[in-house]
Order: C-alpha cells, then sequence, then structure tokens
C-alpha cells in the first residue's frame, strides 16, 4: 500500500536526517490524514492517495512558477527538489504517444466531431488514463485532435 510506504520512506529519512525529504513526507502524511478525516475512514486507499500526492505535486508546480516570475531562484529549486521527492510516489507517467492514441479511440468510438464533444471526450479518456497523464496535457491534446 502507498500510504505505508510513505511511513516506510519518512521513518527512513528521519533517521539518515535527510531534513528535505522528512519535511516533505511530513507534510504529505498530514495531508493524507487530512484527506482520510474528511473522508471518515482510517486509511486511504492508492488512488485516493495518488490524488493527494498529485494535489500536492501541483502546489509545488505552481510555487516555482510564482518564485521563477519573482526571481527568487533559490525557493524555485527547493520546490523542484521537493516535487522530484513527490513524483517518485507517483505511476509511471504514460507518453503523450500513448495518451494520443487513447484520445483517438475514444473520439472515433464516441463519434466526435468537434470541441463541442469536448466533455464526453475528456470524460472518457479520464477514465482509461486514471491519473497516469498530467490532466492540461490531456485536455491540450483532446482540444487538438477535435479541433481537426
Amino acid at each position: 500500500m502507498l500510504e505505508a510506504k510513505i511511513l516506510s520512506d519518512y521513518k527512513e529519512a528521519m533517521k539518515s536526517r535527510d531534513s528535505l525529504k522528512s519535511s516533505v513526507l511530513s507534510f504529505l502524511r498530514a495531508d493524507l490524514m487530512n484527506a482520510a478525516i474528511a473522508k471518515k475512514k482510517n486509511a486511504l486507499d492508492d488512488s485516493e492517495t495518488i490524488a493527494v500526492i498529485k494535489k500536492q505535486v501541483k502546489q509545488r508546480q505552481d510555487s516555482i512558477e510564482q518564485f521563477t516570475k519573482g526571481a527568487r531562484p533559490e525557493m524555485a529549486e527547493k520546490e523542484k527538489q521537493e516535487l522530484e521527492i513527490l513524483k517518485t510516489y507517483l505511476p509511471a507517467e504514460m507518453s503523450s504517444d500513448e495518451i494520443k492514441k487513447i484520445i483517438e479511440e475514444v473520439a472515433v468510438a464516441a463519434g466526435a466531431g468537434g470541441l463541442k464533444d469536448m466533455g464526453k471526450v475528456m470524460k472518457e479518456v479520464n477514465l482509461k488514463i486514471a491519473g497516469k497523464a498530467d490532466g492540461k496535457l490531456v485536455s491540450e491534446l483532446v482540444r487538438e485532435r477535435l479541433g481537426k
């Protein structure tokens, strides 16, 4: 289970005095606990855990963008390091070619004729991809395909 691996890695980071990793995993564990409490559960399943991790990844990406715009390269670098730690807990991302293939299959099966069918196509594609790709990238690829 992913949550157990995070706890194990957190303990290991504490023992090895890896302050960056232990800090990132400590915040992640707190978010996981909050999410479990909100859902009235003792523990989250892997898909719920991945959703929490993705939320933190998105926060880091936004922070990197803001620190870069604000001419704070040292802060952006710290956020990048934290982002890399978080990404190790996510499933491998699909390549854009794999995503395009799925989009094509769904668009043909749904008889999608243009951008008006984007919602229908996105729904099916997201079910098939199930968190293995960045939502923004998927959206851009679907828009590109339906805009033909």
